[in-house]
């Protein structure tokens, strides 16, 4: 017991220590700002792979409409993967005169697949890509281009958050979310840990050709975003870029409850298994065996008593303490600090989610998504 109270309290101060050293390269992270009367000249190609999304993707298409970037200097290719609803009879209803609506050919599917027949069929510089059921701010293609031209980066990962949150459950997931993205910008500003998320990526063609797109990561299901951006870390160290701004924030919905949001954690888990970067494993197994120290304190307290109860309040402490600045930091700059009033029902919820989908993340070798059962 003595020597498992020492071990559970060195994970707390490892957690906090970590916490505080994202805090740090966020805050070293330059906030991208446009230049004064900036028309970046890059031609643009947006590919929304998309299947089974009639009921999301008039939204995505209407904000596309919307954007504040010359409709002769950026196409839109939506890449229909076998959908079994209406979802290319509601594209063709919209009157966007730089979409162009591509069906995957039969032997071809999932979302790679999607994405590279779309990229194929392209004409930009630039490829952005976001999801289905997204919605993009005004400026996001212009701030991703202006970007891309003032930093020359070869992959730019942009923030996504959640939006229209209803109920605890909903609202935790929105904070996680704000926190995963100040994770992903620290951890590319101090290239020690590179992630991303495909509902806000972009990347120049010429990299996507030369790296031979998804070759060597086409037989994983998921790993669109991060599997990729690992292959450009191998040939591009430290010419990525985190684009630290909220006007770039595309925003999606959360899971509507617990089964949903299980099952879209765990196709995230799955590819955690192939980051070749020994640093996100270390700190997923960090986060994972400490969430599990605090169930287990929280259990042996109620047996045994005595100072375990005193090592769980710390780790309890610790944690708490170090999440609540941390995501009260992630919620000033997305404008969602009502958020923070959940903070604490969030806690045991996240506690509980590390703990118990890392582990089913690991032990399962497939998942279901849009009704296939993927690996």
């Amino acid at each position: 017991m003595v020597v498992y109270g020492a071990f559970a309290i060195i994970l707390a101060i490892a957690y906090a220590g970590i916490i505080q050293f994202y805090r740090y390269h966020w805050n070293q992270l330059p906030y991208f700002n446009l230049l004064p009367n900036s028309n970046p000249p890059t031609q643009v190609s947006v590919i929304v792979p998309a299947r089974n999304e009639a009921g999301n993707i008039e939204n995505l298409l209407e904000s596309l409409k919307s954007q504040d970037y010359p409709l002769s200097q950026f196409e839109v290719i939506v890449v229909d993967d076998h959908s079994t609803d209406e979802t290319l009879k509601t594209c063709r209803s919209l009157p966007l005169k730089n979409l162009q609506l591509l069906s995957l050919p039969k032997g071809q599917t999932g979302k790679k697949a999607a994405l590279a027949f779309g990229i194929a069929q392209s004409s930009g510089e630039l490829i952005l890509t976001t999801d289905a059921d997204c919605l993009v701010p005004r400026q996001w293609i212009r701030l991703t281009a202006s970007c891309y031209e003032q930093t020359e980066a070869k992959f730019i990962a942009g923030p996504v958050i959640f939006e229209q949150e209803q109920g605890t459950f909903e609202k935790f997931q929105s904070l996680d979310m704000m926190g995963m993205m100040l994770i992903t910008g620290a951890g590319i500003q101090g290239r020690f840990m590179h992630s991303s998320n495909g509902a806000n990526l972009a990347y120049p063609r010429k990299i996507y050709e030369e790296l031979n797109g998804f070759e060597g990561i086409d037989h994983i299901a998921s790993g669109d975003d991060i599997l990729f951006m690992q292959k450009v870390i191998q040939k591009y160290p430290g010419e990525l870029f985190f684009l630290k701004n909220p006007k770039a924030a595309v925003r999606t919905h959360a899971m509507p409850g617990l089964r949903a949001f299980v099952r879209q954690r765990i196709r995230w888990g799955t590819k955690s298994r192939q980051y070749p970067e020994w640093k996100i494993t270390a700190i997923l197994a960090l986060v994972f065996f400490y969430c599990w120290s605090i169930i287990l304190s929280g259990c042996w307290m109620l047996v045994v008593g005595g100072w375990m109860i005193g090592v769980f309040i710390i780790q309890l402490f610790i944690k708490s303490i170090a999440d609540y600045f941390f995501l009260r930091q992630a919620s000033r700059f997305f404008g969602k600090t009502e958020l923070m009033r959940t903070f604490w029902v969030s806690q045991f919820w996240h506690i509980g989610y590390i703990a118990f989908v890392g582990l089913l993340s690991n032990l399962k070798k497939s998942y279901v998504w849009k009704g296939r059962t993927l690996k």
